[in-house]
């Protein structure tokens, strides 16, 4: 091609080329800002996501670790349960033996009955030295406020000289075993007493605690 004919093309395709470069700069670096903030935006909320999505998870976990903590404290606590309160009632059959026994066969001279009273007694000390060890205490309210979570009301008695709802007779001795009842103890309450404090209220007799013993 020659030099005339570039010189007489030039003018409208420079114009044209002038025109569409002046524009296409400008157009690129506006789009590639809205895509960089876009991206920005995208970026912000996929780690807001991943931080809510850890702090869950963190959450979790620690739930996780105070459940498991307490499962094995209950596991270490309350696992002898079971086995303690079928004990309970080899200590019971120990002390009725004991209480059967006439109080002039005890004075007796006999050295043989004595030393077999004074085994029976030490092996249902022994027994219950040994479930104490094990977390398991002996409830003997007498003269103690009638709790229905730890009492079991058998039947009233009479008697004004002592607020009414306060244990008077212990017909048979409850065990615990940490903050769960293992036996509810068996319990006479008083009737017709005076009204307890102002600032207790007053709890009338009612059944065992059954959610208590399954929960043991």
């Amino acid at each position: 091609m020659s030099d005339q004919t570039k010189d007489e093309r030039a003018p409208e395709e420079i114009e044209a080329s002038q025109a569409s470069g002046a524009q296409a700069p400008g157009e690129r670096a506006e789009g590639g800002v809205d895509g960089d903030y876009e991206a920005l935006v995208r970026l912000l909320k996929e780690n807001e996501e991943l931080k809510d999505r850890a702090l869950r998870v963190a959450a979790e976990m620690e739930n996780l670790r105070r459940r498991t903590a307490r499962d094995v404290h209950d596991a270490r606590t309350y696992a002898v349960a079971n086995f303690a309160r079928d004990m309970l009632s080899v200590s019971d059959n120990l002390r009725r033996a004991l209480d059967t026994i006439p109080a002039e066969a005890k004075a007796s001279g006999d050295a043989g009955f004595k030393a077999l009273i004074e085994g029976v007694d030490l092996t249902e000390r022994a027994m219950l030295s040994a479930l104490e060890r094990h977390g398991v205490k002996k409830l003997a309210p007498e003269g103690e406020k009638f709790d229905p979570n730890f009492h079991q009301a058998m039947f009233e008695v009479p008697n004004a000289d002592v607020p009414a709802g306060t244990v008077v007779q212990v017909v048979q001795p409850g065990y615990s075993i940490g903050e769960r009842v293992l036996r509810p103890a068996m319990v006479g309450v008083s009737k017709g007493g005076p009204k307890a404090a102002a600032t207790e209220a007053p709890v009338e007799p009612g059944p065992v605690n059954e959610q208590a013993e399954k929960d043991a």
